[in-house]
């Protein structure tokens, strides 16, 4: 890296503190030092004010070197993580590096291969950078912190480009994602309001089972299933996406399970905090899967309502709630894998083992191996331990995590990046091992293919590839792998 004067290291020092950094990034031009004529192309405009955008500052180290600041969590300057921002003003074969100073974690897949991704106007596809173009290291200009430095070479100069730690699932996207669905008007589908974020974005709950087991007085055997908790995890969304698409398909597994089962589902449970671009808080800085002990219906709202129906579906004799899945992604870890919970009843704590061992079977990039079962103490208010601890012996509780960046299949040491579309096959697995949970393939045969039905009114439920630099090196700083 370019050498730093003693007067910008100790600048850097003082501003690089978390309290600095109060917001986005706002078209804000970085210009040389000294420079005082018109801007032109080549000076950089960086940007993160759009929905979850994140860039909290920009320090021009050098000519072609620049110091990137991830703006903390709202209202909790400990999480920094998720960064989402764009440049332009570009010149054709500008090559830069940018380095990502201020992580939060030490901890990273970025050890392992994972870099970030890049789209721009003109190719709208999201890929990953190459892993040879990325390097992450322990830094002394910057408090020892972990660093992740990346080389770039800008091809288009009229492109705007984006940068992001993830895929990006915006709440604007969920939200017409859904409309798009209710269009539709499929009679096993049903979408509701159940409440409302700090800043009056919706909650959403889903509703998919064949009508007739919403009838007054029908049993049910209820599925929930729950996402985006942690806002920056985005592909949680993709592997919910997933599930939803499978179930309410006309496939004839999907048809089955509709029969049988009814499948509840808060896919956004953090609207606020996936809006404003956090990495694992809401709007006023609360870790909301560490509140589900006694959620407040004013600073949880979104927890507190969907607490509350799981508490009066569970106090319904006719409803039977099975599963409650909560679908997050993992910073250091390959694969998709689950928590499950420790029970002094081994009977109990050996059926829960059942179905992740299914899901095994039935996706490649699932890991039984990385599944574990815990009680630790800083898990208490998560709500796989919470509602572990309420239901009865006849329910499972599940966090199921997948890999920010890859999974390995088996037989193979070769890790495999996620897409979009694998993070939702890994939701369309997810749905189909309930199919053989419960033992319903004999049904599958039975089923023939059918018109869909139009909702009844009656009823209600509760690229091209970029010119990427492949010659920038970035070994004037000591590496730490």
């Amino acid at each position: 890296m370019a050498e730093r004067s003693q007067t910008a290291l100790e600048a850097g020092n003082d501003l690089g503190k978390d309290d600095a950094i109060g917001g986005n990034v706002n078209k804000y031009m970085v210009l040389p030092t000294g420079y005082c004529g018109q801007p032109k192309k080549g000076h950089l405009v960086f940007d993160a004010c759009f929905e979850s955008g994140n860039l909290g500052r920009v320090d021009q180290v050098s000519e072609f070197e620049y110091d990137l600041f991830i703006r903390p969590d709202t209202c909790n300057p400990r999480f920094r993580v998720w960064f989402n921002f764009t440049v332009e003003n570009v010149k054709e074969s500008q090559r830069v590096i940018f380095n990502i100073v201020n992580f939060s974690k030490t901890k990273s897949l970025y050890r392992d291969g994972m870099a970030p991704m890049v789209k721009s106007t003109s190719r709208p596809k999201w890929q990953r950078l190459p892993p040879k173009n990325v390097y992450y290291y322990r830094c002394p200009d910057h408090r020892k912190n972990y660093v992740m430095s990346f080389a770039f070479c800008f091809d288009r100069e009229e492109d705007v480009y984006q940068f992001a730690y993830c895929y990006p699932y915006t709440y604007t996207r969920f939200q017409h994602y859904l409309d798009s669905l209710q269009k539709r008007n499929m009679d096993y589908f049903f979408r509701e309001q159940l409440g409302q974020s700090v800043q009056q974005r919706q909650l959403d709950l889903l509703t998919i089972t064949n009508p007739d087991n919403l009838r007054e007085g029908a049993e049910q055997k209820v599925v929930f299933i729950t996402g985006r908790v942690h806002p920056g995890e985005t592909p949680s969304s993709f592997v919910c996406q997933g599930i939803i698409d499978f179930l309410i398909s006309q496939h004839p597994i999907a048809r089955v399970l509709r029969e049988h089962l009814v499948f509840k589902i808060a896919p956004m449970l953090n609207p606020d905090g996936v809006y404003l671009g956090n990495y694992r808080c809401s709007l006023m800085g609360f870790d909301l899967n560490r509140h589900w002990l006694d959620p407040s219906p004013w600073a949880h709202p979104t927890l507190y309502g969907v607490k509350q129906l799981i508490i009066q579906m569970y106090n319904d004799p006719k409803t039977s709630l099975e599963f409650y899945i909560d679908i997050h992604a993992h910073s250091t870890m390959m694969n998709g894998f689950m928590y499950g919970n420790v029970f002094e009843d081994e009977e109990r704590f050996q059926r829960q083992a059942i179905f992740p061992k299914l899901l095994c079977q039935n996706a490649e990039d699932f890991s039984y191996s990385s599944t574990s079962f815990n009680r630790d103490a800083v898990k208490a208010g998560t709500g796989r331990r919470f509602l572990g601890g309420l239901l009865d012996h006849t329910s499972s509780c599940y966090t199921l995590e997948v890999s920010f960046y890859s999974y390995i299949s088996g037989g193979t040491t070769a890790a495999v990046p996620y897409t979009e579309e694998a993070y939702m096959k890994l939701g369309r697995n997810v749905a189909r091992t309930f199919l053989d949970y419960y033992r319903l393939d004999p049904m599958v045969e039975k089923m023939a293919i059918p018109m869909p039905r139009l909702r009844s009114t009656t009823l209600v439920p509760a690229s091209q590839g970029f010119s990427l630099s492949s010659d920038l090196t970035l070994n004037q700083r000591p590496l730490e792998r």
